[in-house]
């Protein structure tokens, strides 16, 4: 029996064409992919939608209740799927301007949305604490000195016992936090420019989630824009 040649590379039933995949009509259901142009600009490739790697797959959308309650930032995904099947309206959309485009429709990027429906939310007490959360609570600023926060400190250091909560955490820059390391406030003669207390309210729970708040974000999260 003669040898069986390989079928060469790229040609008809080779490997290439059997695993090149194939366009997939749309069914019903189905998302369709999204491109995202600039209102001014030209269309940015393919693999910079919202579904593709940076920076549009960690992009957040602030998502109001209908009574304009803020209740979680959502992926801008899963935003525009709630927009596109009229569960929610754009209330803020991108400040350049930018639109999402598919072969049948056009949507504003959004950075607000409001449910059409109102939900019922369950009562959460205690905020969890987390290093977002906390870098908001003392607004970026060092506990001791007032500049620019870059990491977290503890009052009382954790080697002395000090617990990791809220009241014994605060914002910190890297010089005071080199300086203090593991010494308490009344051995530096330092003290607080604010006593440190665990935020309380519905949106705090949602800062504590995200690193950075857009600041279209500020008057629903109780703090004036910027």
């Amino acid at each position: 029996m003669p040898d069986r040649q390989p079928t060469p590379l790229g040609a008809p039933g080779g490997p290439a064409s059997r695993i090149s995949p194939r366009p997939k009509a749309a069914s019903a259901g189905h998302t369709p992919s999204v491109v995202v142009k600039a209102v001014q600009g030209a269309e940015i490739p393919e693999q910079r939608a919202i579904h593709g790697p940076m920076p549009w797959g960690r992009r957040r959308v602030l998502l109001l209740n209908a009574t304009f309650e803020p209740l979680t930032a959502l992926p801008l995904r899963r935003a525009v799927v709630l927009i596109v099947c009229g569960k929610a309206e754009v209330v803020h959309g991108d400040p350049a301007g930018l639109l999402l485009h598919s072969s049948t429709a056009t949507v504003v990027v959004p950075s607000v949305i409001r449910l059409s429906n109102y939900v019922r939310v369950p009562y959460r007490g205690r905020v969890p604490m987390t290093r977002a959360g906390l870098m908001h609570r003392d607004r970026y600023r060092c506990a001791y000195c007032g500049g620019r926060a870059e990491t977290i400190d503890h009052v009382v250091p954790r080697s002395r016992g000090g617990p990791h909560t809220w009241q014994n955490c605060v914002a910190c820059c890297a010089k005071c936090n080199h300086r203090k390391a593991d010494k308490l406030l009344s051995e530096l003669g330092w003290r607080l420019r604010v006593v440190p207390n665990a935020p309380r309210g519905p949106h705090w729970r949602l800062l504590a989630g995200v690193t950075e708040a857009d600041p279209l974000w500020l008057p629903y999260l109780g703090e004036p824009a910027a």
